[in-house]
């Protein structure tokens, strides 16, 4: 539950999960601590207004980034988000870029998503009884088209109109990190003709589609992977690098996305019923 006596402040209708790069120079911020029946999310909601939008904010890798993205408590974050009224999630990620192409810089929002990890829970309908003793059914999501088309359309037009050409479309494969991908590894996903890799943004779309939550991914491609840089391979210190470069600039392209995203309640896409009438056997937030 929130844990906090006024909803005016604890409450909202948009989440991004990301770092404090986001949200730190609000004027008016609350920070809101929040416990689900999966644990605790990575850190406090941080809640304040965008463009007249009630906005959460959450450090995906918590505030000092302590967490690794195999270690994520994703089920907690999307459950918390939901539980706070939250319907609509963006998603950045930094990424490296699979084609020369997509060099440093680039952003790139995806429609195609492919799942490399080992050991994420990524199912809130696994049959398994929480620490509540309720007992969810198996249910089973369609995930076709992973992101949301609304969002997505959001992201590309906005950050066109900024002067930032978006990649339109692509595929997001996902590692279980924390390490980064062995050249051949890298060769392989680019053989596939998936765009760009991370290690976060998944089970997050998964999540949210199981939850109605609308999810958009927007992805800054940080370096070039071990297989389309003919270097050394990534660098932990060239990815921060360049996402401090360019972080003021994403920063304003999801404040204008956050603005041009319908109100909750004009939702008429495919993720507002995400389980398709199946039903979860638990309540969901």
């Amino acid at each position: 539950m929130v844990q906090s006596g006024d909803t005016t402040h604890t409450r909202a209708e948009i989440g991004v999960i990301g770092g404090s790069g986001f949200y730190s120079f609000l004027d008016d911020v609350t920070e809101v601590t929040v416990d689900t029946p999966y644990g605790r999310p990575s850190d406090s909601l941080f809640i304040g207004d965008v463009a007249g939008r009630r906005v959460a904010f959450l450090p995906r890798h918590g505030r000092s980034h302590h967490l690794p993205p195999h270690k994520i408590n994703y089920r907690a974050n999307l459950w918390a988000l939901g539980a706070a009224g939250v319907r609509q999630v963006l998603g950045p990620c930094a990424v490296g870029g699979l084609r020369v192409e997509y060099g440093p810089g680039t952003l790139l929002v995806p429609d195609q998503l492919v799942d490399r990890t080992k050991s994420r829970a990524q199912s809130y309908f696994d049959g398994e009884a929480r620490a509540d003793g309720l007992v969810p059914n198996v249910v089973h999501v369609t995930f076709a088209d992973p992101y949301c088309p609304v969002g997505r359309k959001a992201a590309v037009d906005t950050a066109r109109a900024s002067g930032w050409e978006p990649v339109d479309g692509g595929t997001l494969v996902v590692v279980e990190g924390p390490r980064f991908s062995t050249r051949a590894e890298s060769l392989w996903h680019a053989a596939q003709g998936w765009s760009v890799v991370g290690m976060t943004g998944h089970p997050e779309a998964v999540l949210a589609r199981e939850l109605g939550l609308c999810y958009t991914s927007v992805n800054l491609v940080t370096d070039l992977d071990a297989g389309a840089d003919t270097g050394e391979g990534v660098a932990h210190e060239e990815v921060l690098a360049v996402f401090a470069a360019n972080v003021g600039r994403m920063r304003d392209v999801l404040f204008d996305v956050i603005a041009a995203l319908p109100g909750n309640e004009e939702r008429t896409c495919l993720c507002v019923d995400g389980i398709g009438g199946q039903d979860p056997g638990i309540p969901l937030p």
